[in-house]
This record gives structure tokens, C-alpha cells and sequence, in this order.
């Protein structure tokens, strides 16, 4: 069970890169003080255009297509995101999306996802998103109080209503198609329980927990760095009851990417997200200006943050999965250090996210900021499952 799968996906070659995250509109309409993209070490979204050009957009579908056509990929997605996507306005996602519908190779489908604050959501990104079937995400970190300890307007007023109104829309029957789940980042200040429970009265397909960014250099509040000393595990105790909570529903209210991942994995499964197993990123990031980087994450990891120095005018997809910014998060076992092998969850944790294992001097060589937490959660599904197996197997022989 603690092994996990036994595929080793540094054996497979060069992976094929699946999502493209677009940053169409590099601002945003809140001002929140945990945010990545405005709030880290990476500032380069000051010298890049507020939202991206026509001419940038084809050219990205373009690149797109070409990789698609190259590894023979039968689907491909592209995430709409920023800064706050919803800003560029109805028309010019619409215009984007045909762009890359128009420009996929046959036999290849494109398919279309959003992550917004929800503020914005009227009718007519509604019925736009509607009839393009495009996922829509929505960030929430738990009811009023959780989300306003970070998600502001600039002035400091409360954006909660105006987000639960988005959401509220995308409830009702005939958007229900389109609501893809809402996205909570962690605050170990906020009741793990309230906060799932606040999460659920919105209804949403899935849930996203995210850990909050941070780095060996940058540690996230209530991670302990100390050489040497035991260390706490405070997201994993944030986490683990409402793992509880979540697995004791029958049926489930909602799925939970992490939770999910963590159960496919120790049975050998694949993930359903980027932050856990040992699969290569499928995604990359293209900035408003054209440019290519790595996962928004690597913004906390230093002035230059993610970027390859690579663009869609000049190279292609291929050019970027080979870049060191990018490559080094889709080398599997291989990409990871000795205190990563060592560990017996390894082929569940994956080595955490690449961003997360940051260290001056060290590079990305590290354990995650996160590893004591992420295996004592591991180590408690695992429990759990494990549990559950051997009253299944004491059953079935009765």
C-alpha cells in the first residue's frame, strides 16, 4: 500500500504537455494578500501587457495545435486565467476560443476551463460559457470570515458577497453543466470543519484544497524549517479531519482532487492533480506578453520566478518541456533527492509540488516545505484504506 504505483513515468521519454494556462488579463479586481501572482517575489507581471493580444492568442493556438499534432493527442485544454480572466471581457475569450478550436489538427479536441474569484459572472459570461461548455472554478476559502481575511477589494471591503453571488448563479439548474467546483486555500487560522462546511452549502461539484504557497527560503505560517528538529505537522491536522468527514459520507458530497489522488495513488492509480504522484506536469503557463514559464507556483521561488526566457513567437511547446524551469518538475523519481527517495510515500507525495521544494543554494533538490505533512495525511489515508480493505476481505470470507 505505502509504495503506491509502480510506474516510473522518468522512463517514459519526453511527455507531452495537455493543459495550456492562458493568462489573458494580467490584473485583477481584488487585491488578495496571499495571491502568487501580485504578492511574491516574481514581479514580472508589472512590465507585461494588461491583457493579452489578438495576435499573441493565434499564435499560442498555433503552438498549441503544432504540439498536439506532434504526440498525436486526441484532447487538449486551455485555462483561462490571470489576474482575474473575466476582466479581458465576453468577447475576447470568446474570440480566443475560437481561435483554438480552428487551429487543432483533426482528430483533436479542445476543450475550455476558467478559474475566476466569480465576481464578475453575469449572464452573459453565463450564457458564453454555456454554449462552449467551459468549466468554471471559482476561488472561495470558506465562509465570510475565512475569505475575508485574504480576499479584498484593494479598498479592504469584503468581496465575499459579490463572489457568493457568482456562485449562486452557476448553482442554479441551467449552469450546473459548467460549474466545475470552487478552489479554498488553506488558513491554518480557519476551522478546518466550518470551513468544509461552508465549502459544501455552495454545492460544488469538487474541491480544491490548496496549500499555501511558500518555499524553504519563503516558509508558509506554521511550517517549522529547523535542521534537525521534529517537525509539526499543522496543514496535515488541518487537513486530516476533514479527510474524515469527507470519506464518512456516504454517498460522498462532493470529490476532492487531493483526497482522491491520494486514495488512486496508494492503490497503484494515477493522479488527479499536479501536486501529488510522479507523472510529469501536463500543463504550462503562457503570459500575457507571449512568453513561456513554469507552474504559477515558481513565482514564490525568486525575482525571476518561472521564466524560460522562451516565447510563442520563436519556440514551440517542446522547446519549453526541455527547459530547466519546466523539466525539472516532469522528471519523476529522478528529479528527487535522497531524503525523497528515502521516504516510504514517495510514489504518493511525488516529492510535493516542484515550487514548494525551493531552497537557496540547493535549488529545487529539496523535499517539499510540505513534506513532514504531506506524509503524516498520507500515512492517515492510507490507515484508513487499509482499514477498510481488511473489513471488506473479513466479510467476504464469512
Amino acid at each position: 500500500m505505502r509504495g503506491g504505483s509502480t510506474h516510473h513515468p522518468e522512463d517514459d521519454g519526453e511527455a507531452p504537455v495537455r493543459e495550456v494556462v492562458l493568462k489573458i488579463h494580467e490584473r485583477c479586481n481584488i487585491a488578495c494578500d496571499h495571491c502568487y501572482m501580485y504578492e511574491a517575489a516574481d514581479q514580472g507581471w508589472r512590465h507585461r501587457p494588461v491583457r493579452m493580444a489578438d495576435e499573441v492568442v493565434d499564435r499560442v493556438a498555433f503552438r498549441l495545435a503544432e504540439h498536439a499534432l506532434r504526440h498525436h493527442l486526441p484532447t487538449v485544454r486551455v485555462i483561462f486565467h490571470g489576474g482575474e480572466p473575466l476582466l479581458a471581457g465576453a468577447p475576447a475569450l470568446e474570440r480566443a476560443m475560437r481561435s483554438f478550436r480552428a487551429a487543432m489538427p483533426s482528430g483533436c479536441r479542445v476543450t475550455f476551463a476558467v478559474q475566476t474569484n466569480g465576481i464578475l459572472l453575469d449572464e452573459q459570461f453565463l450564457e458564453l460559457f454555456r454554449r462552449w461548455d467551459v468549466g468554471v472554478g471559482v476561488s472561495l476559502d470558506g465562509d465570510r470570515r475565512a475569505n475575508d481575511r485574504h480576499r479584498r477589494y484593494g479598498s479592504g471591503r469584503s468581496s465575499f458577497d459579490a463572489a457568493v453571488a457568482g456562485i449562486g448563479a452557476l448553482r442554479r439548474p441551467a449552469n450546473r453543466g459548467i460549474y466545475a467546483g470552487l478552489l479554498c486555500t488553506v488558513d491554518l487560522r480557519n476551522d478546518p470543519l466550518r470551513t468544509f462546511g461552508a465549502l459544501l452549502s455552495h454545492e460544488p461539484p469538487a474541491i480544491d484544497f490548496l496549500l499555501p504557497h511558500g518555499n524553504w527560503e519563503h516558509p508558509p505560517p506554521g511550517v517549522e524549517v529547523a535542521a534537525g528538529a521534529a517537525r509539526p505537522t499543522p496543514y496535515a491536522e488541518w487537513l486530516i479531519p476533514v479527510f474524515d468527514r469527507w470519506y464518512d459520507a456516504r454517498p460522498p458530497q462532493t470529490m476532492i482532487r487531493m483526497f482522491e489522488s491520494i486514495i488512486s495513488l496508494s492503490l497503484g492509480g494515477p493522479s488527479l492533480t499536479d501536486t501529488l504522484g510522479l507523472d510529469p506536469a501536463a500543463a504550462i503557463v503562457v503570459e500575457s506578453d507571449g512568453s513561456f514559464e513554469g507552474h504559477d507556483a515558481l513565482k514564490t521561488a525568486g525575482g525571476d520566478g518561472g521564466a524560460t526566457g522562451l516565447s510563442v513567437a520563436d519556440h514551440s511547446i517542446d522547446d519549453v518541456v526541455r527547459h530547466v524551469a519546466v523539466a525539472g518538475a516532469r522528471h519523476g523519481l529522478a528529479g528527487l533527492g535522497p531524503e525523497c527517495r528515502r521516504c516510504p510515500v514517495v510514489r504518493v507525495c511525488g516529492g510535493g509540488l516542484f515550487a514548494h521544494r525551493y531552497a537557496p543554494g540547493d535549488g529545487f533538490t529539496r523535499a517539499s516545505v510540505f513534506s513532514a505533512d504531506l506524509r503524516r495525511l498520507i500515512e492517515h489515508v492510507q490507515i484508513r484504506i487499509e482499514a477498510d480493505l481488511r473489513a471488506a476481505r473479513s466479510g467476504a470470507g464469512e
